[in-house]
């Protein structure tokens, strides 16, 4: 497909795919104002010099957000700890895999894996995804070769990307828009691959403007659907295309035209409904309570206002004199009827009620995001031993046992597969032992702190 009618397909699929879209993209916006202020490409200030500007002055109660923090954290200790080994090699046959010189084959790969990971960024990359699963109910991170560390991923955020789904229902399209530099376009495509207008910014040294850039990774239709064209080798005719143009102002040109042996996007979500391509997140649960507790909040503060600083009535004759309302404060009034200065109602607010009524609204959005799960061993004060912690964890646990199996399937297995075929391309794996090996498929197994805590449940 020649660069014109590749630029012109990408833009009807951008278009197509931006429909559908839309209504996820309004719920999402919905979150990010009331529990992830923070997050969002739809809330980003077009230019750089207005991105540091406070994103969260709406808030009034920061409950979903932390709670959606305590879940993020709970995911990553509990799934991907970098502190210990959350997955074991296999590979398809399980009495193979247990052959003394394959078992330490593939405890030496699970080594090196796990120092990779260790050494790039991908630990920081998942705490990204998620917090965004969490709160959005999709998350999406690219895994891409690099020089320095092997690996390299790039965590999304919801608005800046688009996603397309096989028959199969996983996803095998993700289109997304980022800001680049004119320097950083030079730097990565070249100065003869970028639009005129970018290549006179950059001769005339505005380095730092930016230009909205796309980038399309979707499955190579001139390839079948798990190799390459026969007799064609290169990066062009890969089983994934990629495809970088400028969003306007460069005609009918891109920027590169690439590929991927694999599909390089991880996209998880946390519950779906049909067909659809994007997740339900907790985050959507929560988000009714979210907003309830802003308006408590302001209604509260206001009733502590009125009682604390009321608002006072004075007889006409005192229009223009001064006074002073801080505490200790003194006020002259010329007045012979006794009226004088005074609150103009006394308010007597239930705020205990209040209060109470805030709480329960505050733990349904904890529970909405499973923090009491998380913090489960800090909150139980009423416990008689580690034994009904557990039991009751176990109870909980029961709950995420479906989201943990989407996360497997969606998320880890990918990932590890992703970053074995990066490390046997760059020469970091180890040869297998034996030939008969060659063609079998690897076989994680589990052994983070919640999968072993679901074989127990």
């Amino acid at each position: 497909m020649h660069s014109p009618d590749l630029r012109r397909h990408c833009e009807r699929r951008l278009s197509a795919l931006d429909q559908e879209r839309t209504s996820w993209f309004a719920h999402w916006r919905e979150l990010s104002d009331h529990i992830l202020p923070r997050r969002g490409a739809f809330l980003r200030p077009k230019y750089r010099s207005d991105r540091g500007g406070k994103l969260n002055g709406r808030l009034l109660d920061n409950t979903a957000m932390l709670a959606a923090r305590t879940l993020s954290s709970g995911l990553m200790a509990g799934l991907t700890s970098p502190a210990r080994p959350w997955f074991r090699l296999g590979i398809g046959s399980p009495a193979l895999s247990e052959v003394p010189e394959i078992r330490a084959w593939l405890d030496d790969v699970q080594a090196r894996m796990l120092r990779i990971f260790a050494r790039s960024n991908l630990y920081n990359a998942l705490a990204v995804a998620y917090e965004e699963l969490g709160v959005f109910g999709t998350a999406a991170m690219v895994v891409v070769e690099d020089e320095k560390e092997i690996v390299r991923a790039y965590p999304l955020t919801a608005g800046e990307y688009w996603l397309g789904a096989s028959k199969r229902l996983t996803v095998n399209t993700l289109y997304r828009t980022l800001g680049m530099t004119t320097f950083q376009l030079v730097e990565q495509f070249g100065r003869g691959a970028v639009s005129t207008l970018v290549r006179e910014r950059y001769d005339r040294g505005e380095w730092d403007r930016e230009v909205e850039v796309v980038h399309a990774i979707e499955p190579n239709e001139e390839v079948g659907d798990w190799g390459r064209a026969p007799g064609k080798l290169g990066r062009h005719n890969m089983a994934f295309r990629s495809v970088w143009f400028e969003k306007s102002g460069a005609g009918d040109g891109v920027l590169d035209v690439g590929g991927f042996e694999e599909f390089p996007a991880l996209c998880p979500r946390w519950h779906l409904i049909g067909n659809d391509v994007y997740g339900r997140s907790p985050g959507m649960d929560a988000l009714p309570d979210a907003k309830s507790l802003q308006r408590m909040q302001l209604r509260f503060a206001q009733a502590m206002d009125k009682m604390v600083n009321p608002p006072m009535v004075a007889p006409p004759s005192m229009r223009g004199e001064p006074h002073n309302n801080a505490p200790g404060g003194i006020i002259y009034v010329a007045d012979t009827t006794g009226a004088g200065f005074k609150p103009a109602y006394q308010l007597n607010a239930p705020l205990d009620h209040f209060s109470a009524a805030i709480e329960r609204r505050q733990q349904a959005v904890r529970a909405a995001f499973y923090a009491d799960l998380f913090l489960m061993a800090t909150q139980l004060d009423d416990v008689r031993s580690a034994t009904e912690i557990a039991e009751r964890r176990d109870e909980k646990l029961v709950m995420l046992g479906p989201v943990l199996e989407r996360l497997h399937d969606d998320l880890l297995e990918p990932l590890i597969g992703r970053v074995f075929q990066i490390m046997a391309r760059a020469g970091e794996i180890p040869p297998p032992p034996s030939p008969a090996l060659d063609g079998l498929r690897l076989q994680p197994e589990y052994v983070s702190p919640m999968a072993e805590m679901q074989i127990v449940a």
